[in-house]
């Protein structure tokens, strides 16, 4: 008797488990992850990473309320924007074309801000020697578009971070002189390079 109750009892818990074993499970999302380089040569050699998961810096930028950062945004004085609308500025680059929009070649600086393939492009280059500072910056339209989905004078970064985290493997910046490089980027390792 308790063996034919045992019997029945592995049945009933196979029957039980064998429609949840049937249904496909889905596969894991992969989380991106934002990496931050900093490589320094001068006055003397350090190496700084921080790789930090996007869903992470998600959860934590609402908590953090500090100067001008407040729930997950940024309050842009406009003071400090001379007279500029940055927003609408950036809405207009959004809804044009792809083409190269600002180009300045002088003794100083070499300076291009475009778009192209989706991504607003801004290279620095001072004085076109490769030993002088060189500043891209390569960040994708729909993160643009999400800093600028919250108020008129505030970026929005917990938006950003939720577009760059749907978006595919890029880099974002790069900086670079004669004492240091600094590197940031998006991708799906959980260390940097």
């Amino acid at each position: 008797m308790k063996r034919a109750m045992a019997v029945l009892a592995v049945i009933v818990l196979a029957a039980g488990l064998v429609p949840a074993f049937a249904q496909p499970v889905p596969a894991p999302e992969t989380e991106k992850w934002l990496h931050v380089r900093v490589e320094q040569t001068q006055p003397k050699n350090e190496l700084v990473r921080v790789n930090v998961p996007l869903a992470l810096a998600e959860k934590v930028l609402p908590a953090i309320h500090n100067h001008g950062l407040h729930d997950g945004k940024v309050t842009v004085d406009r003071a400090r924007m001379e007279g500029v609308d940055l927003r609408a500025v950036l809405d207009a680059v959004k809804n044009a074309r792809d083409g190269e929009f600002v180009t300045i070649q002088s003794t100083e600086n070499d300076v291009r801000v475009a778009k192209e393939a989706g991504y607003l492009l801004v290279h620095v280059r001072e004085n076109r020697k490769a030993t002088k500072p060189q500043v891209e910056v390569r960040v994708p339209m729909a993160v643009v578009d999400a800093l600028l989905s919250s108020g008129t004078n505030e970026l929005d970064l917990v938006a950003a971070i939720r577009a760059l985290a749907a978006t595919g493997d890029t880099e974002l910046v790069r900086v670079k002189d004669e004492r240091s490089t600094v590197r940031v980027w998006v991708d799906s390792k959980n260390v940097s390079e």
